[in-house]
């Protein structure tokens, strides 16, 4: 696996911006809390969603991973009859 993702983040320009073992954990720990959570179709296009955001912060690896975390959260308590929070790209709401 990280063979793939060194290949894939030169392949796309982002060998600086990417560590590969600690991106590697935070996206299947995503992706296992939303297949879980919410449903296994829903995990790649989480991440897809949650890197697209990212990609417009000022620094889209710190954003990645607080989204990845509020996401995360968001999809453990999806089934129950909590509230669904604020948007995670809401800087207000989120403090």
């Amino acid at each position: 696996m990280s063979e793939w993702v060194l290949a894939v983040s030169r392949e796309l320009g982002l060998e600086e911006a990417v560590e590969s073992d600690a991106t590697v954990d935070m996206v299947l720990d995503l992706t296992s809390d939303v297949a879980h959570g919410v449903s296994r179709p829903a995990a790649p296009v989480t991440a897809f969603l949650i890197g697209l955001a990212a990609g417009r912060a000022a620094d889209p690896a710190v954003a990645a991973r607080d989204f990845a975390q509020k996401i995360g959260d968001l999809a453990d308590g999806w089934g129950s009859d909590a509230e669904r929070g604020s948007a995670a790209h809401d800087q207000q709401a989120r403090g």
